[in-house]
């Protein structure tokens, strides 16, 4: 058994996805990495998706990288380049272009690969005693280049810097402090807290959330972080794609129309 990456589609547009790792804490393997690819290309094409609560089964988000498989492929250079180019990149790069919003649901272990899987996610609940790092200096490998600005862009250098270099690990509280996590709750509320962001996400307009994604995606470019964050935005505003075509979107005059009679508005 190497793991799997559950999809459901929930009510109202949630869509569950689940990292089932049994005894070994969620912990990502090559075939649960192409499995996340997929399923997030898959959220990507649905019409239906209106929000993502990604979780880990049984007590962890995800302890890490499935290491029993490393012999097979870290000792060469062209496999392990293969193994974080296309397996691992490819899993978070397409969480990274999903235009769908994505909530994790986090419960204890998030460890590398969970930090990294949670770094793509655009709302972070946590429970009280989870516990976070990327403690990889003791196995002798560093992050992969991508991977390692993924998580900077998400946790911020300074405690990148502490995660690689110290092996620090961090529980819930600081690692909210240090702007990683939305809300820290009590552990027996992580999933209904959790729930409950992602349907309030799904109730609200699904084509807005989509662009407010695509904007924000755009800022995290390389145009943009290298001081020229205008100039990614005037690419958006005055490119192929019109950011303002849902002018007369039905979305768009359900929810003016919906505040202007003083009603909830109702987005199919």
């Amino acid at each position: 058994m190497s793991g799997e990456v559950l999809m459901e589609v929930g009510e109202g547009g949630v869509v569950h996805v689940t990292l089932r790792h049994t005894g070994r804490l969620n912990a990502m393997s090559r075939a649960m990495w192409r499995q996340l690819r997929a399923v997030f290309e898959d959220v990507q094409r649905r019409t239906d998706a209106r929000c993502v609560l990604i979780a880990g089964e049984g007590g962890a988000f995800c302890a890490g990288g499935d290491i029993s498989e490393y012999p097979g492929f870290r000792f060469d250079a062209a496999a392990l380049r293969d193994f974080h180019e296309n397996d691992v990149w490819g899993g978070l790069n397409a969480m990274l272009q999903c235009d769908v919003p994505i909530v994790a649901s986090i419960s204890g272990a998030c460890m590398g690969a969970g930090v990294e899987i949670a770094s793509c996610c655009d709302v972070r609940v946590a429970g009280a005693s989870a516990r976070f790092g990327a403690p990889i200096a003791k196995l002798g490998f560093p992050m992969a280049p991508r991977e390692a600005q993924l998580v900077a862009g998400a946790v911020g250098d300074a405690t990148a810097r502490q995660m690689l270099l110290e092996a620090a690990t961090f529980n819930a509280a600081d690692m909210q402090a240090r702007g990683f996590l939305s809300r820290v709750v009590a552990d027996d509320m992580v999933a209904t807290e959790a729930l409950g962001s992602a349907r309030r996400i799904a109730a609200l307009a699904p084509g807005a959330a989509r662009m407010n994604k695509q904007v924000l995606r755009a800022l995290k470019m390389p145009l943009a972080q290298d001081g020229k964050a205008q100039a990614a935005i005037e690419m958006i505003v005055n490119g192929p794609q019109d950011p303002y075509a849902y002018a007369d979107s039905p979305e768009h005059r359900e929810g003016i129309t919906a505040f202007l009679e003083k009603r909830s508005p109702q987005f199919d």
